[in-house]
């Protein structure tokens, strides 16, 4: 076990997220789910009560107990590497309930808030041309979901060969 891992709280739907989860990208899988030994609030014995998951290499786990909601201080995000990764996880986490919040961030239909963000994004807020990093960053700020093609075009070119 890693000496730090995110510990997630869902109402009753811990295994169902985590396995959406761990569907969703590579080196992910369900590792392990405890059963209740007795009845608790998140529920009665014998219901799952721990799920242990492995999220593109990193452990989680996931907690039934009810009554806990998630905010937008806390936040997971996924580096993708084109547009297309980009527009597969989007469609995918805002499904079903979930929705976009704005700048490449949106919260799941189980609370969960998420920020999509292309590599190449980052790579032009760290641009060492201010106008060009200004520029992106403009252009990130008027968006919901992350296109990058717009964000290159407003921050001055193409990316570069």
């Amino acid at each position: 076990m890693d000496k730090v891992t995110p510990f997630l709280s869902f109402d009753g739907k811990a295994e169902e997220a985590a396995k959406f989860y761990v569907s969703l990208l590579p080196d992910s899988r369900i590792d392990r789910i405890t059963r209740s030994p007795m009845d608790t609030p998140g529920g009665a014995a014998g219901t799952v009560l721990i799920v242990e998951f492995t999220l593109a290499g990193r452990p989680y786990i996931a907690l039934n107990t009810p009554g806990f909601t998630f905010t937008e201080a806390v936040s997971f995000m996924i580096a993708c590497e084109d547009q297309a990764e980009t527009d597969r996880l989007w469609a995918a986490l805002t499904a079903d309930g979930g929705e976009g919040v704005a700048c490449g961030w949106l919260k799941d239909k189980y609370g969960l808030f998420w920020q999509i963000t292309p590599t190449r994004m980052l790579d032009l807020l760290r641009d060492s041309d201010p106008g060009r990093s200004y520029r992106a960053m403009k252009a990130m700020t008027e968006m919901v979901k992350i296109d990058i093609t717009t964000i290159e075009r407003a921050a001055g070119g193409d990316r570069p060969r």
